[in-house]
């Protein structure tokens, strides 16, 4: 029977992949016989033939990686396709592999479950346990998804820079458009509303892909906060939309990835570019790119501690012959009004399990309930959902 275990890290970096590949560690050491290997970025490591041996990690070397950006075992974009089967299962029996953990989100939980199925069609001892992670946090079935809560956390306090800089700079700049990552839902643009403390704060409009922008309407509520306040500022997600399609008239995306995923330029320049002309000021826009999910500096308690939860929830399942599926985040409900109220950054959560063919290839968009369409914002609903996934947010004063 295999008895030693694989690890990998697939798709984009979070500011908390490393702690889910400490927390397998830690946990399948403490817990479980046999050896843990790590594929060095993922499929294509494993393609060829090369493999990390975890079990000879020590604790100091833990220490040193477990809470840095990035993916301290390399990850990967590659897709599973069908010519892999041999070589990767050669590769399990070689490793003498019985279980496989993957940390990734949506395209990471279809791999893990085609190679559970196959595992199973070829008579292969194998369970496959996925473990979440995205910032876009768009996997259904869970509650968040680990890395997301940084990431909004950065986005938050982008904005609220941003505001003070335009508040500023009022005469010169005095319009910031802030285009950030979420490539088919809003939940990461959504999370700059957290930089609002009151009316004249930034952000003043939040674009999400579930709502299509008209851009006049667009135009006209950055005209109403530059009159009321001297200066706006909005945060778009990168790949929002109009009625006919991708902002800034383009029809064919620049680069599309091994998932059929599509890129565009995104719609901050050409919102900004738009909102110059009609209000002859100029427009900035900014686009933070990967640092959204690596800023060291950046980073949510609340997050790391999920992320460390979720990993070893994961070996937990595969101790008791799960497999096929996925660790889920719950959010405990609060006993009263008032408990909700002090424990407004400290909500209870706990792990639960999904089956990979219902997650895999899915996107949880964000809920109408979350959304204020009439004023391009989101609900108390939303800001009460991703306050205890950020923390304590900084208030900042005024002297005029």
């Amino acid at each position: 029977m295999p008895r030693n275990a694989l690890v990998m890290q697939s798709g984009g970096c979070t500011r908390v992949l490393n702690r889910s590949l400490y927390a397998i560690a830690s946990e399948f050491a403490a817990t479980m016989p046999g050896a843990l290997y790590a594929a060095p970025h993922g499929i294509e490591g494993i393609l060829e033939g090369r493999s990390l041996d975890l079990s000879r990690v020590t604790e100091r070397q833990w220490r040193a990686v477990m809470d840095t950006p990035g993916a301290a075992i390399g990850s990967t974009r590659r897709r599973l396709r069908d010519e892999d089967t041999s070589p990767v299962f050669e590769y399990l029996d070689r490793l003498d592999v019985g279980f496989w953990f993957i940390i990734g989100g949506n395209d990471s939980a279809e791999t893990g479950h085609t190679l559970h199925q196959t595992a199973r069609k070829i008579g292969y001892d194998l369970n496959v346990v996925n473990v979440p992670k995205t910032i876009d946090n768009d996997l259904v079935m869970t509650d968040h998804c680990p890395g997301y809560g940084s990431a909004a956390r950065f986005v938050a306090l982008a904005a609220m820079g941003a505001g003070r800089d335009a508040e500023a700079l009022r005469g010169a700049s005095p319009i910031t458009i802030i285009e950030v990552m979420g490539r088919d839902a809003g939940w990461l643009a959504a999370s700059a509303a957290l930089a609002r403390r009151d009316e004249m704060d930034a952000p003043h409009v939040i674009c999400v892909p579930e709502i299509p922008i008209d851009e006049d309407k667009f135009t006209s509520m950055i005209e109403d906060a530059y009159s009321r306040y001297g200066f706006a500022v909005a945060v778009v997600s990168e790949n929002a939309r109009g009625a006919s399609g991708i902002l800034g008239g383009q029809t064919n995306a620049w680069f599309t990835d091994d998932f059929g995923h599509e890129y565009y330029d995104g719609p901050a320049r050409h919102l900004a570019a738009l909102v110059s002309r009609a209000l002859g000021v100029r427009a900035r826009y900014e686009k933070p790119g990967t640092i959204q999910r690596s800023f060291i500096e950046s980073h949510s308690d609340t997050d790391m501690r999920h992320a460390e939860l979720a990993g070893r929830a994961a070996v937990a399942a595969a101790r008791e012959g799960r497999g096929d599926v996925i660790v889920t985040l719950e959010r405990q409900d609060a006993p009263s009004e008032d408990a909700a109220r002090e424990a407004k950054y400290a909500c209870p959560f706990s792990t639960g399990l999904a089956p990979l063919d219902q997650v895999g290839g899915k996107v949880r968009t964000m809920p109408p309930q979350f959304l204020d369409a009439h004023r391009l914002f989101v609900t108390p609903d939303f800001v009460s959902y991703l306050d205890p996934l950020v923390g304590p947010m900084p208030r900042l004063g005024r002297l005029m």
